[in-house]
């Protein structure tokens, strides 16, 4: 048996590398750690800097302020629901129409595509669009968020690269054979074969949903339609208000801000721990398909 030696030189390599992505590791995870826990620490030992790798005086106020609100829960189930059917609704769009693209008998999807793809550079602009959602009667609606935008263009270019390119011509030829028609063959073949590319793209259409404010903020009215981000940034600037109505000195300025900026990173947990979550589950289908819609070489 005849065992591999590993050269210097190859060690010094790993070794780089090692401390290289070390590096980058610390850099991304480090951020969100400090937010955690500054969100449970004294504010006046965060802001003084002493507050580096432990949390300090250990407090839950911002998420009491934050949970006994009545509105975050509302919010939340409200999100939930929108992300769920709003991403539903974008793949049961975008996986049909980049299949049908990417059919090189189909001969007008050049034209088409060339449609989709002057409206990423071109759009009415918000005024126009706003106008159209409410002639639509789609304003102040749960629909608001599930039906229009329901194709991301940049997306939909993934998936038909995707399908070009990773299901081979000769495997419809032999469906066809046995008389499977396009419609069985993207059901029973595509989309079988295509778990990676729902993976990606179901949850990049999920997180834009997810952090989607903007909708509620122009177009629903109605608080109890409003989106989590929308009531977040309610409790947020009223807090905000808070801190500043309490003026800046005395008592009532250090007991506002102390748990302003508790709110504050509090708030921001709040928001995307859900997303954190999820990931994991996710991310073997995304290493496998990390290269998605890539040129093969």
């Amino acid at each position: 048996m005849v065992r591999n030696r590993v050269s210097g030189s190859e060690w010094g390599f790993r070794l780089v590398l090692f401390v290289i992505c070390a590096i980058i590791f610390l850099a991304i995870v480090y951020p969100l750690y400090f937010i955690i826990i500054a969100s449970i620490s004294d504010s006046t030992l965060v802001s003084t800097g002493k507050v580096l790798f432990l949390p300090r005086n250990i407090s839950f106020f911002g998420y009491d302020q934050i949970f006994q609100d009545n509105r975050i829960w509302n919010g939340y189930r409200n999100t939930v629901f929108y992300t769920f059917a709003g991403t539903l609704v974008n793949l049961l769009v975008t996986l049909p129409a980049a299949y049908v693209l990417s059919r090189r008998e189909f001969r007008a999807r050049r034209i088409i595509m060339l449609v989709f793809v002057i409206t990423m550079f071109f759009n009415g602009g918000l005024i126009p669009t706003y106008l159209l959602m409410k002639d639509l009667h789609m304003t102040n609606t749960i629909w608001m968020f599930i039906l229009p935008f329901c194709v991301n263009v940049f997306y939909l270019i993934i998936a038909r690269t995707f399908f070009e390119s990773s299901l081979p011509s000769e495997l419809y030829e032999a469906a066809a054979i046995d008389g499977c028609s396009h419609f069985r063959f993207f059901i029973k073949i595509a989309l079988p074969l295509s778990k990676a590319l729902i993976s990606v793209v179901g949850l990049y259409y999920l997180v834009g949903h997810w952090n989607d404010f903007f909708t509620g903020l122009i177009y629903i009215r109605d608080n109890n339609l409003q989106p989590l981000q929308i009531i977040l940034r309610d409790i947020l600037l009223s807090n905000q208000v808070f801190q500043n109505g309490a003026g800046s000195g005395g008592n009532a300025g250090g007991y506002a801000q102390k748990y302003a900026d508790q709110i504050k990173y509090g708030v921001i947990i709040v928001s995307t721990l859900p997303i954190l979550i999820l990931y994991p589950f996710l991310q073997k289908y995304f290493e496998k398909g990390v290269m998605i819609g890539s040129v093969k070489g």
